[in-house]
């Protein structure tokens, strides 16, 4: 088993105890932030994709959109239901709702740096017995009080800035999550669009093959009823019409299921939508790469990795500042009196003023067993990333050899669909001449309609691992991601 030596396990703040460490470094550090800062984790960056032959790097300025990745399929249709998606989605709508509760606690902790102030007005009503056995009619007072209070921590030591530096960094991977999980459903979208289209040229294609075989099927019959034909020919018809009939049938059903999951992904009932059948399948994009380094920057699942590390790095030192003394700053004032009449008068002023430092002498281990699990959780975040960044670079190489050896497939595709419909012409003219049986057509126009199908697969194969291969390269970030993105930044 090989051991991973944490690079925050021999961090000099375990090595030494708290009281003199506060005693000798505390007018040092004071301003200071405790705890390690952040190093990107070294990665191993190939110089370029193994499949990537044949294919043009994206320039700086490449014409790969960065938000709307969609219209890389120039589909007009399939531009507005991506738009109709990232508005209404209800997963989107939830991770919405997390990153904006990420921002808030994000906005509560940079308030503990400031001062915090405090006003209160009570009244008090009280009662005693006039003796100790509790005999007597005893004696009722009241009180009034009117205070304003102040406090403020004063973070020495950074506790309170790397937490501020913790929630910042969480609240980046929150909306880089957000944009993970929309590119991931508008990758989903993409790709029942694409295969709805596919399935409407199926349809037209069995639609066009039945109505053939119907025709073959009467004149058949019309041969059988001369006494040219056998029995056996038009039972083959029909059973050949028949089974053509079946498959179209069940493409309507996969069809509706897809229009069904696309009316979901926009936050519809499916009741309420419904497609159009068409007679254009969006053509095979030509889709630029990115270089592997920057596969880092474009990718939301992995900036989400990278920021949960910065956060895991920042509690690092927030753990370790517990063996430092907190220093709070307080003041109060106020007036207090037994009449309301002359409550508010100066006899009745109060005031307090002063500063209170707090040091844990003892505790048994607790916060150096917080800073071994602060680190211990670092290193997993480490892990994660490393291991997102290896997953990304393993998807483009997966799609980039995917689509080029589905190019190669279908180029043999193409030759073998052209050679089946030359067979499928020649046979059906032999057979009106009376030169061949019915028995003989059959087998011809079964392997012609075979090649057709596997051709439309083919194609749906390709246009759904181009979609894969836009996301796996980052697809995009959308604009007002970015906005909100860029004014956590600045906060």
């Amino acid at each position: 088993m090989t051991a991973f030596a944490s690079p925050h396990a021999s961090h000099p703040v375990r090595r030494l105890r708290p009281l003199a460490l506060a005693l000798l470094a505390g007018a040092v550090l004071a301003g200071c932030a405790i705890g390690p800062d952040y190093r990107r984790p070294e990665i191993a960056t190939p110089a370029q994709f193994k499949q990537a032959d044949g294919w043009r790097q994206a320039a700086p300025a490449d014409a790969l959109a960065r938000g709307a990745w969609w219209e890389l399929y120039g589909d007009a249709e399939l531009n507005a239901l991506a738009e109709r998606l990232n508005g209404a989605n209800q997963t989107v709508a939830q991770y919405e709702a997390q990153y904006r509760q990420a921002r808030a606690l994000a906005r509560s902790a940079r308030g503990a740096l400031f001062p915090s102030v405090n006003a209160s007005v009570g009244r008090t009503r009280s009662g005693s017995a006039s003796s100790s056995t509790g005999a007597g009619a005893g004696s009722v007072r009241n009180s009034y009080d009117a205070q304003l209070s102040a406090s403020w921590e004063l973070d020495l030591w950074g506790k309170l800035r790397r937490t501020v530096e913790a929630e910042n960094a969480s609240t980046a991977a929150s909306l880089a999550d957000l944009a993970a999980i929309r590119l991931s459903l508008q990758s989903e979208l993409v790709q029942n669009y694409l295969q709805l289209r596919v399935m409407d040229e199926q349809q037209r294609l069995l639609q066009a093959t039945v109505e053939a075989y119907r025709r073959s099927l009467q004149m058949t019959q019309n041969q059988y009823k001369a006494g040219v034909a056998a029995r056996a020919e038009v039972a083959q018809a029909q059973t050949q019409l028949k089974s053509t009939e079946a498959s179209l049938v069940d493409l309507r059903w996969q069809r509706a299921q897809l229009e069904n999951a696309i009316a979901v992904l926009l936050g519809v009932p499916p009741a309420d939508f419904s497609l159009a059948v068409r007679e254009a399948v969006p053509p095979l994009p030509e889709i630029p790469l990115a270089l592997p380094s920057q596969l880092l920057e474009r990718r939301p699942d992995i900036a989400s990795a990278e920021r949960s590390v910065i956060a895991a790095n920042a509690e690092i030192g927030v753990a370790e500042a517990a063996w430092f003394p907190d220093l709070t700053l307080s003041a109060s004032g106020g007036y207090s009196s037994n009449s309301f009449r002359d409550w508010i008068s100066v006899p009745n002023r109060f005031w307090s003023l002063g500063p209170q430092l707090a040091l844990t002498l003892f505790d048994a281990g607790q916060r150096s067993a917080e800073v071994d699990r602060r680190v211990a959780a670092y290193d997993q975040t480490v892990a994660q990333y490393r291991q997102t960044v290896l997953d990304g670079f393993r998807e483009v190489e997966d799609y980039l050899v995917q689509l080029k050896v589905l190019e190669e497939e279908a180029a043999v595709q193409r030759e073998a669909l052209d050679a089946a419909r030359e067979s499928l012409r020649l046979s059906t003219n032999q057979y009106k001449a009376g030169l061949i049986s019915y028995l003989d057509v059959v087998s011809v126009q079964t392997t012609a309609l075979s090649n057709e199908r596997s051709a439309l697969t083919l194609l749906q194969s390709r246009l759904i691992a181009s979609a894969q291969l836009v996301v796996a390269l980052g697809g995009g970030w959308h604009s007002d991601l970015l906005d909100a993105e860029e004014s956590v930044a600045a906060e």
